[in-house]
This record gives C-alpha cells, sequence and structure tokens, in this order.
C-alpha cells in the first residue's frame, strides 16, 4: 500500500504539471513580463510571441512580396502627362503649328503653346521626333545669339528639359537652367514636355526677358544618348513677326510639304499652264 505521505507528493507534482501547461492570462504575463513574482522575485524576461502578432509581421511581409518572393517596387506612382489642350489656342493660351492643316499638338510636325501663370510663363512643346523639340528667342529671325530651351528624350526614356544658347549654328548647353514644374512624356514616337519659366529674369547673355517680344525659332531633330543632334529641317521654321507673351494668337504655319502651290510664283506657273493648254499650240 501506497503510504498518505507518498501520495499527498504525487497530487502535489501533477498539480504542478498541469499549472505550467495553462497559457499565463493577460495580466499573468504583464507580471511575469514587467514585475516580479509574490516573494520579490524577477519575473520571466523571454519576449513572448503571442499568435495575433505573428500573423500581423507575416501579413505585412507578404503583403509587399510579389507571387515570386520578391519585393514590390516602392516608388510612388506618377501621375500621367496630361494632353495638351488645343481648344484653348487663342483664347486663354498662346499657339504655334506646323505641319499638316488642321493638325493638332499630337499630329503637327511641331507644336508650341505660352500661357501666363503668375509671374512665370508656361510653355508646351511637341514634336514629330524621337529625339528633342526646342524653341528659340530670338532679335533677329537668325540662329546665333539665342535664348533656347529644349526638351531632349533620352536613351532611359526619359524626358528632361534644358537650356541651351546658340552660338552661331552650334547649341551649347547652359548650366544654369531657368525651368521648373518640368513634365515630359515619349509616346507614340512624339516629344512632348511641359515647363515654367520666370518672366524675368535678371538680364544675361544666355537669358532673355520674356516680357519683351521676340522672333520664335522652332526645331526638333534626332538625339544620341541624351544629346541633341543636327535639326531635321535644314532651315527650321521662324514665326512671321514678333510674338508678345501678352498676346494670345493661335497660328498655322503649313511645312514645306503643303506650301508648294501657295507661294505666288507656283500660283503663277499654274495659271500660265492652264491658259496654254486651252488655248492650245498654234
Amino acid at each position: 500500500m501506497i503510504s498518505l505521505r507518498r501520495l499527498f507528493q504525487l497530487t502535489v507534482l501533477l498539480n504542478q504539471d498541469c499549472w505550467w501547461g495553462v497559457a499565463p492570462s493577460p495580466t499573468d504575463e504583464g507580471a511575469l513580463r514587467s514585475g516580479h513574482g509574490d516573494h520579490g522575485e524577477p519575473g520571466h524576461k523571454e519576449p513572448h510571441k503571442d499568435s495575433y502578432s505573428t500573423f500581423a509581421s507575416e501579413f505585412l511581409e507578404s503583403r509587399y512580396l510579389s507571387d515570386d518572393g520578391y519585393p514590390f517596387p516602392t516608388a510612388p506612382p506618377v501621375d500621367p502627362f496630361a494632353k495638351i489642350k488645343v481648344v484653348d489656342c487663342g483664347v486663354t493660351k498662346g499657339c504655334i503649328r506646323y505641319g499638316k492643316p488642321g493638325c493638332d499638338a499630337e499630329t503637327c510636325d511641331y507644336f508650341l503653346s505660352y500661357r501666363r501663370i503668375g509671374t512665370d510663363v508656361e510653355f508646351e512643346m511637341s514634336a514629330d521626333t524621337d529625339g528633342w523639340v526646342a524653341v528659340g528667342f530670338s532679335s533677329d529671325k537668325k540662329m546665333g545669339g539665342d535664348d533656347v530651351m529644349g526638351c531632349v528624350h533620352d536613351d532611359n526614356g526619359r524626358v528632361r528639359i534644358h537650356h541651351f544658347y546658340n552660338v552661331g549654328q552650334w547649341a551649347k548647353e547652359i548650366k544654369r537652367n531657368p525651368a521648373r514644374d518640368e513634365e515630359g512624356v515619349f509616346e507614340n514616337n512624339r516629344v512632348t514636355c511641359r515647363f515654367k519659366r520666370p518672366l524675368y529674369i535678371p538680364r544675361e547673355e544666355t537669358l532673355v526677358d520674356l516680357h519683351l517680344s521676340w522672333y520664335y525659332l522652332f526645331a526638333w531633330g534626332p538625339a544620341i544618348q541624351g544629346s541633341i543632334t543636327r535639326h531635321d529641317n535644314d532651315a527650321p521654321p521662324v514665326s512671321d513677326h514678333m510674338i508678345s507673351i501678352y498676346k494670345y494668337v493661335d497660328i498655322f504655319m503649313p511645312s514645306t510639304a503643303y506650301q508648294t502651290f501657295s507661294s505666288p510664283f507656283c500660283l503663277l506657273l499654274i495659271v500660265a499652264l492652264t491658259f496654254y493648254l486651252l488655248m492650245g499650240t498654234p
């Protein structure tokens, strides 16, 4: 027979095993982590990993992993480039179009718009090219000594705004760039951009005062590794008269393919040939 003393010892051991097998309550857990036991002894120091915290951490980690286990890009989304509105031309902004009659910012060989916003001028440019598009501010309709703003498509697919100064027939890039709030996109084999520039900049050789009127030079062409090369046209188009930033005009300039029969000489030649055919030969 088991003595009463031995039976009592077995009962105590069983009670201890059962107590250690039960998960502690939040109150007990807090006492074990930060306090002391009933007799002033240090509490349990091991970090506790409850099921909710484990689930939350695993969930947050899994949200930023793709199906292959690679992290998703964390860069913020970029707003799409807002299309240029030609319905505002001649009303709330000035526009110059070069190309086929009736063309717009997405179909003209070259397109430029400008409008005043406070102390800035906002320019929009677009051209049928995979390289660069630019506008120059000239006092004499000729290249040389001109302030030029250009949008260049680089090898990484980005369109950046650059500042140039025409030295003769060569465009030299200038480090001081007055452009801000830059946007650019290359789509459908077109370079399109939008940027702002202060109306007035302390006079420098390479920067003109847009308060004044200037002849506008229009040019576009290919680029190599983000550097511009010679423009596509041997004789880039130029505005017929000086343009004031305070007058919102809507100017159309036919490209070479559409101005062949519009010159006085060609019209006279057509009339002469028609008369000759109608009269016949003797």
